[in-house]
């Protein structure tokens, strides 16, 4: 008893409390208790207080489990590393291997265009300058391949009427029949736009055709060198080193160069903006016809993006216009997401569901392409030919799966919808660089300059003098300035501003502190101990 004090009652303690403690408005209740309409008025403004105060705070938790964002903005300019530069011909190849499909389809499309609109073209139209690429060591599977493989008659384009054309005019699509693997729920693959259509039907065969190649090809020894596609080269006025850019083919876009793909060499930090100091180059655009069908755009396709990255190139990029001299000023943009309870977003991709089958860094679009192929390949017994496969899975070819086009079409509606899971496997990057672009063009070579263009080109890799197509093109990518903006994410309510928050209503409503908090929780405890205490004294009392 010499070391805790004993009220001798709950009045005694709560007296204490009000005439001792530093909350605000407690004392009138004692100091007005002979005038009972004072005290419940001060007790009810203390419990409306009370109230009012645990209202506020529970409106501020609930925000901050929303966990909400503010985004800040910043500009930094620095010297930085310039960005990867993808370019490519617009001209895919034709394999040895399946030269002869790809003749056989050709004739296939001239026969759809005349049953279409009654264009008799013949079939030397498709092919009349063709060079077919071979592939060394594949004697044996190339026979297999043209001896198993047939080009499937099932697919016919087809015109159909419009029955839910409103404005009363004539008009139809064009499309063609898929069907499941018992021939059964069968729809049409329907374009408004023939062109559209013959398109698609074309690319529908020419990856069947080119699922017979192996998964692997190795045409570096078959394929034409940077010279034949780039007749000039230079980076801040510096001249581009054969260590610059590697190669790679695409099936539509042809043969493709993406310059300073690792970012790691010095000779490409950006150090000043403007035109001078950015990467300048002269290209072929010519078109040789090796496949019209597949790619019907005369150019060169460009894609500005991050250093290793894969390159998506029927997804980004644009098209350079042959005999223009087209310059694009690039400013970059950097995004920093916080990720966590605050948002969904990846660092590297490694805690993403999603097994990556590019080996390049994560981006969404190699995520989504990553996730669609595993799905397909469950569903549909084989992969899509543009995408990588996954271990064991080959791709889908017409003789071995006759579905597989129905599958994969209605797969893919379903992911452009958002009716596959991919969009909730795939976040973005906690870190993201965005290129903004801007382009301008001119004639290029001008009429009075060309004459000389031309005979400087003619001694670089045979170049054509006598030619009147406009098969040069000229694009200079360079920074507009080194300023680039940082959009940060950072949380709206963080735990020192949720504290600092609870502080101020605690003040505003009582005029108190922490240590006011403190003197509640005493409160309580001399009432539990209090409480305890007078049973135990009622219990021995009972007991004597």
């Amino acid at each position: 008893e010499g070391l805790i004090e004993f009220y001798d009652s709950f009045k005694d303690m709560f007296e204490f409390f009000c005439k001792n403690t530093t909350i605000h408005g407690t004392i009138r209740l004692v100091c007005s208790d002979s005038n009972r309409m004072k005290t419940a008025f001060w007790t009810l403004l203390l419990l409306a207080s009370f109230g009012m105060l645990y209202w506020q705070f529970a409106l501020m938790f609930s925000q901050y489990w929303a966990y909400p964002v503010v985004l800040t903005m910043s500009m930094h300019s620095e010297p930085k590393m310039f960005p990867a530069i993808t370019i490519c011909n617009l001209d895919p190849y034709r394999f040895e291997l399946v030269s002869e499909h790809l003749v056989q389809l050709d004739r296939m499309a001239e026969e759809s265009i005349a049953f279409l609109y009654g264009i008799n073209t013949s079939a030397s139209f498709f092919h009349t300058n063709e060079r077919n690429i071979q592939i060394k060591d594949l004697s044996s599977t190339g026979n297999l391949s043209r001896s198993s493989f047939k080009l499937s008659q099932n697919f016919s384009l087809l015109r159909m009427p419009d029955h839910n054309n409103r404005s009363g005019k004539k008009h139809s699509s064009v499309g063609f029949r898929l069907c499941n693997a018992t021939g059964g729920n069968c729809f049409y693959k329907t374009y408004s736009s023939g062109m559209d259509a013959i398109l698609e039907w074309y690319r529908f065969h020419y990856m069947n055709i080119m699922s017979q190649l192996p998964v692997i090809i190795n045409i570096s020894d078959h394929e034409e060198q940077i010279e034949d596609m780039v007749y000039s080269c230079q980076y801040d006025g510096e001249p581009c080193r054969p260590s610059d850019y590697v190669h790679f083919h695409h099936p539509v876009f042809g043969s493709c160069y993406t310059f300073n793909s690792k970012g790691t060499d010095s000779f490409w930090t950006a150090t000043k903006p403007g035109i001078p100091y950015g990467l300048s180059l002269i290209l072929r655009a010519e078109q040789k016809d090796h496949i019209p069908l597949l790619s019907t755009v005369a150019g060169v396709k460009v894609m500005i993006h991050n250093h290793n990255q894969t390159p998506f190139l029927e997804h980004e990029g644009f098209d350079i216009r042959p005999g223009i001299a087209t310059t694009i000023g690039i400013q970059q943009d950097e995004v920093n997401r916080l990720g966590g309870n605050y948002g969904k977003c990846t660092t590297n991709g490694a805690d993403v569901n999603v097994k990556l089958l590019y080996n390049n860094s994560y981006t969404l679009q190699a995520c989504l392409h990553s996730c669609f192929q595993h799905i397909m390949v469950q569903k549909c017994g084989c992969g899509y030919y543009y995408y990588p496969l996954p271990p064991g899975a080959e791709y889908c070819d017409y003789n071995k799966q006759p579905a597989w086009g129905h599958c994969f079409y209605q797969l893919y509606s379903r992911l452009r919808n958002h009716h596959l899971n991919c969009f909730e496997q795939c976040p973005k990057p906690c870190r993201e660089s965005l290129y903004k672009v801007s382009a301008g063009t001119a004639k290029w070579p001008s009429v009075k300059s060309q004459d000389w263009v031309r005979q400087a080109l003619r001694h670089q890799n045979g170049y054509n003098s006598t030619s009147n197509r406009k098969d040069i093109a000229k694009v200079t990518i360079f920074y507009q300035q080194l300023n680039y903006q940082s959009v940060n994410e950072s949380p709206l309510l963080s735990e020192n501003l949720l504290l600092s928050s609870m502080g101020s209503q605690w003040s505003l409503w009582f005029g108190s502190s922490v240590l006011s908090v403190v003197e509640m929780f005493e409160l309580l405890i001399d009432t539990l101990v209090l409480s305890l205490l007078f049973c135990y004294q009622r219990f021995r009392a009972k007991k004597t």
